[in-house]
């Protein structure tokens, strides 16, 4: 076993408050993140907020903010969803960082100290909400897709990074999965992308950008925000861009992005680290977006759903369930308040709430103790009962959570079965035999929910040890 595990959320951009999207993928990040760290694993967990960029001074501009003024409070509400999530990051990186800002212009001077950064200019239609250059493949009727805007014809003098001469390698690299992309379906889009057309370079600075890192080798312009953006992965576990002191935690095991952004993570990112001569990410895990009723989520639709509005009705854990259980992690998934109701009422209030409430309640029978109950006294790691490892190779995070279900039904069944209350009219010994297997079973459900649910999983776990136990979960209306 590897001594360490490094994994990375998307750095988000601070143009806005967090929404339900950035809660999930930080979520499953955590999840994986706990277990690696149960299993014994030296786990490095990187989220933070990518600050620069037009977009952003525009929005401090129509705030009436100063930028740095602007990003400091979109930064700390992140910061706080996180807290408010129970989110266990073990690095929280800032691109307005001065050590990070630095390192980024010492990467940029090696580039173009190599010749991989040149001057030239970039002629193409730029779109500002994606802080990106757009090619005509991408539009829909002459549209950026995720913006519904026309970008704007464009054409400046800038730097521009080299990347016709990284193709072939950076196909290698993927299609022998040393630079494994996942699921397999997007590495199959970026394979079929890479070899039907070449790789143009692609701008890396912008002239009348002021909220930016400066070049080191051209004061006149900033650093293209996603460039800046890409060096976190490093810079966020210590690295101060010098190519002989790359940190212990790098390469990273796996990097959580969302599918709008998998074409630049999986061309400029790569590029950047070829060029640099640094190893290349192990995984890059795509997931889908959240959708309601199977329509984007939208204000004028009437259909989205905040993190806030999920905190407040399900609670930290209940919310953390819900989003991990409502489908495959490299998918779409769509979810209705609805539905959420349903399932928090069936699996959370009628399942875990239930079994603990009425196993905590018969054990308080019991007059001598159980014997053989050491393992209520300790502290056990995330149970593998052979599931585990086997989700865990494509992060089927809600087969993971299906299967801790399936556990609460069997032991709910067992308890029906054996009828306890009324075997302790009778047998107290054999009553001993059935607390003993339902208390051992309760605890197995326990560390196996920790990772996904950790203030209920040591709530039951007190309430096993102590036999006392409130109300976990109540249904909701």
């Amino acid at each position: 076993m590897s001594d360490k595990f490094y994994i990375t959320t998307p750095i988000y951009y601070v143009n806005a408050k967090p929404h339900i999207g950035h809660a999930y993928t930080t979520i499953a990040a955590d999840v994986l993140a706990r277990l690696r760290r149960s299993q014994g694993w030296d786990v490095s967990f990187l989220t933070g907020t990518d600050e620069h960029g037009l977009k952003i001074q525009k929005k401090a501009e129509e705030n009436g903010k100063d930028p740095q003024q602007f990003v400091d409070g979109i930064s700390e509400e992140f910061k706080g969803l996180w807290r408010s999530l129970n989110i266990e990051y073990s690095g929280f990186i800032r691109t307005t960082d001065t050590r990070h800002m630095m390192a980024v212009q010492k990467v940029l001077q090696i580039l173009y100290d190599k010749g991989a950064i040149y001057k030239g200019k970039y002629s193409g239609m730029y779109c500002v909400g994606c802080e990106q250059f757009k090619s005509e493949n991408e539009l829909i009727d002459g549209k950026c897709p995720d913006h519904d805007t026309m970008p704007e014809r464009m054409e400046e003098e800038c730097y521009l990074l080299k990347m016709a001469d990284i193709q072939d390698e950076l196909i290698r690299k993927i299609e022998s999965d040393e630079f494994r992309i996942a699921p397999e379906r997007y590495k199959n889009e970026i394979l079929s992308f890479l070899k039907n057309q070449s790789l143009n370079d692609i701008s890396i600075s912008r002239k009348n950008v002021r909220w930016g890192v400066p070049l080191p080798f051209d004061s006149e312009q900033t650093t293209y925000v996603w460039i800046d953006a890409f060096l976190n992965y490093l810079t966020g576990i210590g690295w101060n861009g010098e190519i002989d002191d790359i940190p212990k935690e790098w390469p990273a095991d796996v990097q959580f992005i969302g599918k709008d952004i998998l074409r630049v993570h999986a061309t400029i990112w790569p590029a950047i680290l070829i060029h640099l001569g640094i190893g290349l990410p192990k995984m890059l895990f795509t997931h889908g977006h959240i959708l309601s009723d199977g329509k984007k989520m939208s204000k004028t639709l009437g259909n989205a759903i905040s993190i806030e509005e999920m905190l407040e009705k399900f609670g930290v854990d209940g919310t953390r369930y819900l989003l991990l259980s409502a489908g495959p992690f490299g998918q779409d998934i769509d979810v209705t308040m609805e539905r959420m109701i349903e399932n928090y009422n069936a699996d959370l209030a009628n399942g875990i709430g239930n079994i603990t409430s009425r196993i905590v309640a018969l054990n308080q029978k019991m007059t001598g103790g159980f014997v053989g109950m050491d393992f209520l006294k300790k502290d056990v790691v995330a149970y593998d009962d052979g599931t585990l490892r086997e989700n865990l190779k494509n992060l089927r995070l809600d087969l993971e959570l299906r299967d801790i279900m399936i556990h609460v039904q069997e032991l709910n069944k067992y308890i029906a079965d054996n009828k306890p209350w009324e075997v302790f009219k009778s047998d107290e010994r054999k009553f001993a035999v059935i607390m003993e297997h339902s208390s051992r079973g309760l605890m197995f459900i326990a560390n196996k929910l920790l990772p996904f649910m950790p203030a209920t999983a040591e709530k039951i776990k007190e309430a096993l040890a102590t036999r006392q136990v409130e109300i976990l979960f109540q249904r909701i209306k």
